[in-house]
């Protein structure tokens, strides 16, 4: 089984583009049209250790140089997800998803859902209700787009519910394969006890990016997260059998990413299955256990596949 390709320089024989630097040096080299997802959360302009706090006019007129940069490299068929909280100011607080909408429609992208992403930990606030969602804008560059709902179906809660009137009387209401998962996303955030916490403040749940990954992508295209921290998004992507690239400032989150491929590669990367339900105190014996990644190359993981699936059509009829 053959390693990970991973680059620290744009590549595009590359399993993975690891760059350490501003995304603003990394975008340029990027072709136009190259990428199918663009997925990431940005900084909220809070002062945490990988930024600086800026006034908001500048902070927005930043964060506009890298969705133009991004919007550049999206394929015509490709997805944008920005995922955003609040900036807060003087303990006011201001969505960064309504100030940042103008940027986006300005560019001509499609608003295809406004996700609420929902947790149960955060900080306990005094003088107003705590926080406890954040949200994910999906854009799209055209109205033709992947969206392979297929492939994130959740269990129906009523699986055998029926017809019971009408010319489809007896038969399954439900979707065999799953309902839609909406746009309230219920995942827990990745806090002291998880599974996957690293010394990232602000760090991705894994299940989150797979969600958007499965739906919005393909096997074999490529994932861009400009703000890529310590890897989240890689690690998604690859697991899938993507291509992903991004750029991280902070030297300490780029070795925490490579240290997690380099676990990947070894099958001893521990992440919370999106199969896993949120846990329920009083059916403990609901939860599933964490799943262990174990990750190859695009290409060979491609080829393995393409050669499965000629085998099962060279079967015979039985």
């Amino acid at each position: 089984m053959g390693k990970i390709n991973l680059a620290s320089q744009f590549d595009p024989t590359a399993d993975l583009v690891l760059y350490e630097g501003d995304c603003l040096e990394l975008l340029p080299k990027i072709p136009d049209g190259m990428v199918q997802l663009v997925v990431t959360s940005p900084p909220y302009n809070l002062g945490k250790p990988y930024e600086s706090r800026l006034e908001l006019d500048e902070y927005l007129a930043q964060q506009r140089q890298v969705i133009e940069a991004c919007v550049r490299v999206l394929h015509e068929r490709g997805s944008l997800c920005w995922q955003v909280g609040n900036y807060v100011d003087n303990g006011e607080i201001i969505p960064l998803d309504v100030i940042l909408y103008p940027i986006f429609a300005s560019l001509g992208l499609h608003l295809r859902n406004r996700i609420v992403w929902h947790f149960e930990h955060g900080l306990h606030a005094s003088k107003r209700f705590s926080g406890r969602y954040e949200v994910i804008l999906w854009f799209t560059k055209s109205d033709d787009y992947i969206f392979n709902l297929d492939a994130v179906r959740v269990p129906q809660k009523y699986p055998q519910k029926k017809y019971f009137k009408g010319p489809k009387k007896g038969q399954l209401s439900g979707n065999p394969l799953g309902k839609n998962p909406g746009d309230f996303w219920d995942i827990p955030n990745v806090k002291a006890n998880h599974v996957e916490k690293t010394i990232h403040p602000c760090q991705f749940p894994v299940e989150l990016i797979e969600r958007l990954v499965l739906a919005l992508t393909n096997e074999g295209d490529w994932v861009l997260d400009p703000f890529i921290g310590v890897g989240t998004t890689a690690i998604a992507a690859l697991m899938h059998h993507r291509r992903a690239m991004g750029a991280e400032i902070m030297p300490e989150y780029v070795a925490l990413a490579r240290e997690r491929i380099q676990l990947a590669e070894s099958g001893v990367l521990r992440i919370r299955p999106m199969a896993r339900p949120v846990y329920d105190p009083d059916a403990p014996e609901a939860s599933v256990p964490p799943q262990t990644v174990q990750l190859r190359p695009v290409a060979e993981q491609l080829a393995l596949m393409e050669k499965a699936e000629d085998y099962h059509s060279e079967e015979p009829e039985r």
